[in-house]
């Protein structure tokens, strides 16, 4: 077992300053680091009430030796160094041998352990920094360290700390990230009795991200292994395909340490360009070897920054790692096909809905609606019914009259134009006798009353000429053409009614959806389930970073749950001002999820209706991210191009 020495002042004086004792996040991490640097290969921590009050880790180190015990809480005690030179040359977690004095001066602390020869233990307490009891006793080889009652003499620190379970939150971070970084030793995390988190500790990297960050994310992954100009690259990255709307899940380990580096997260995004959608950002656990001679990991107290003595040595050696890994192992999306789940009451109320066909009969709105129009597709896709959804601009009657042989509608009061175009009202007020199927044996009669809204005569003529692309309408008003984007406009006005009504309708889900999300986004979801909630998502803890999701907005069917989830919780994190602005912030995500999506089909009718919404209101300008809606091309404009004018 290595002697634990007190350092020479000199050099003391070139270490950076000492490690601060934040939080039990930053207690959990010292005492976890030391016990990996000890030799352990099975790992407990157990916390109660966030870790103020209880802290324990226990490992099957090496122990320490009886009459080293009093020394390694002193400052500057260390195992791990002696001279400046190792310094430069640092293969340990920990070094600086101050995390256990800086504990103890602020808590209630007892040890107890045994090294491999020792035929005893040893039981060590200290308090506050005041040594309370120091004896031999029995217990097996490694190490335990109890922690109570943390900052219960420095009440001015207490006060910084935030809820209990935000503070478990940042202490179950702080395992997740310790047991990604070394997946040959198996972690146990006990948080108020209950055990949260379990490794196998086989050294099976993909085994260990499954259990710390969840299937949905380890479903995406693919290998990395490289070495270029020798540093070796290995680990995994996410197929392109899977790229998140955040950067929570970008974890860099330099030597087995979990570290902070923008050199190594420009490489690996730059990797991804052209690949990736934009605004989406990949997730990776990669693993860096290096020359311990060539990175400073003594440039941060918390050592989670590092600094490269050549940064571009070490971006070629990520981008090209995960360049070849996306480029060889990628995969094509696999699409699974499930039963159709679909609801004739999904766009259309329940009088909407007795106008539809009957036993395959037309309803008289059908018929009199392909007389008047060309036929369009029953796609529905947003929202707007297509199956009578028409409008006249007049009231009239007719009669019905259906025979064996053929059908006649008998017109008693106006001739209808086919020529009108529809605007945008609805049918309404239909008395008919269709609560059964009609004989084709026995005339039926049904007369039918279409009131139709009239409107002002000097609105705007909008015609609607076609589609580009799947995703830009154009529309002829005026002396003018409108490019119009389907999805921006759609999100806009989406957007619009959800802010004006303050409602959102929900669907409950016959079976809830558990998703698991990074520590940071479980903890800011279970803290705003009544905001959620007020916006259409019913969730609840499911405990271990995971969420049980009970309804969702209604219109929002077969959207990905843990990728709305999380685009929705990076926004509540980074807006923790009123309640408005991050509610405001929650409805774009609904809005742009529920919209209609570029390169989807559209009807004609319904690119008519979408059109005469954007170019009768001034406030579908911009999408809510602000993009533009339309653009606009002046009739003289083109004439200018075909020479027709000067």
């Amino acid at each position: 077992m290595p002697k634990i020495n007190l350092l020479d002042k000199a050099v003391a004086e070139l270490i950076a300053a000492g490690e601060v004792v934040e939080r039990p996040a930053s207690v959990i991490k010292e005492l976890v680091e030391n016990s990996i640097d000890a030799g352990a290969d099975i790992i407990t921590v157990e916390i109660q009430r966030g870790g103020i009050t209880y802290i324990r880790v226990t490992d099957n180190g090496c122990g320490i030796s009886f009459e080293d015990v009093p020394i390694a809480f002193l400052r500057h005690a260390t195992s791990k160094i002696k001279t400046d030179t190792d310094l430069d040359s640092i293969a340990t977690l920990g070094f600086r041998g101050e995390a256990l004095a800086a504990v103890s001066s602020v808590a209630r602390v007892e040890m107890l352990t045994a090294t491999a020869n020792s035929a005893v233990g040893t039981h060590y307490r200290i308090e506050g920094g005041q040594e309370c009891g120091y004896e031999e006793a029995g217990c097996p080889k490694g190490t335990t360290i109890t922690i109570k009652d943390l900052f219960y003499n420095t009440p001015a620190r207490m006060k910084f700390l935030k809820k209990d379970v935000s503070e478990a939150n940042a202490c179950a971070a702080v395992i997740d990230r310790i047991a990604l970084s070394h997946p040959e030793v198996s972690f146990k995390f006990i948080r108020d009795g209950k055990l949260t988190l379990t490794t196998s500790g086989n050294g099976d990297i993909k085994g260990t991200v499954y259990s710390v960050l969840g299937r949905e994310f380890s479903a995406t992954l693919i290998d990395v292994d490289s070495e270029i100009e020798g540093i070796a690259v290995t680990g995994l990255t996410c197929k392109p395909i899977a790229c998140r709307p955040t950067r929570n899940n970008q974890l860099t380990f330099l030597n087995g340490r979990l570290v902070r580096s923008g050199t190594v997260v420009a490489a690996a995004e730059q990797a991804y360009k052209n690949s990736a959608m934009i605004g989406k950002f990949p997730g990776f656990v990669l693993y860096l070897t290096v020359p311990y001679d060539t990175v400073d990991v003594n440039v941060h107290p918390a050592k989670t920054e590092v600094r490269f003595s050549d940064e571009k040595r070490v971006f070629n050696a990520v981008y090209g790692a995960v360049k070849a890994a996306i480029t060889a192992k990628d995969t094509r999306p696999e699409v699974k096909l499930s039963k159709p789940t679909f609801s004739p009451f999904q766009h259309v109320t329940v009088d909407e809905y007795r106008q539809q066909r009957i036993d395959g009969e037309e309803t008289v709105a059908e018929r009199i609606y392909k007389t008047s129009s060309p036929p369009q597709r029953n796609d529905s896709v947003l929202g707007f019914r297509q199956d009578g959804d028409i409008s006249f601009r007049d009231k009239f009657s007719y009669t019905a009259v259906h025979t064996d042989d053929k059908s006649e509608i008998r017109q008693e009061e106006k001739t209808f134009s086919p020529r009108e175009h529809p605007p945008k009202s609805d049918i309404t007020n239909v008395s008919a006798a269709d609560e059964s199927p009609v004989s084709v044996t026995k005339q039926v009669s049904a007369k039918v009353d279409v009131i139709i809204e009239k409107e002002p005569e000097e609105a705007p003529v909008i015609k609607v000429i076609g589609e580009a692309f799947s995703t830009y309408i154009v529309a002829e008003m005026g002396d003018s053409i409108f490019m119009i984007d389907k999805h921006a406009a759609h999100e806009r006005i989406l957007f619009n009614k959800l802010s004006k009504e303050r409602r959102v309708e929900m669907q409950t889900l016959l079976t809830p959806i558990s998703v698991t999300l990074a520590k940071e986004e479980y903890d800011v979801l279970t803290q705003n389930t009544e905001l959620l909630l007020a916006n259409g998502f019913e969730i609840e803890d499911f405990g271990n970073s995971a969420v049980a999701v009970r309804a969702i907005p209604s219109f929002l069917t077969g959207e990905n749950l843990a990728s709305l989830l999380s685009e929705i919780a990076s926004s509540l994190l980074n807006t923790r001002t009123v309640r408005t602005e991050r509610e405001e912030h929650i409805l774009h995500s609904i809005a742009c999820r529920a919209a209609i999506k570029a390169g989807q089909n559209t009807s004609l009718l319904e690119m008519q209706r979408l059109a005469e919404k954007v170019l009768t209101s001034q406030e579908i300008m911009y999408c809510p991210h602000g993009r533009p809606v339309a653009f606009e091309i002046k009739k003289r404009e083109l004439e200018k191009q075909f020479g027709r004018i000067q």
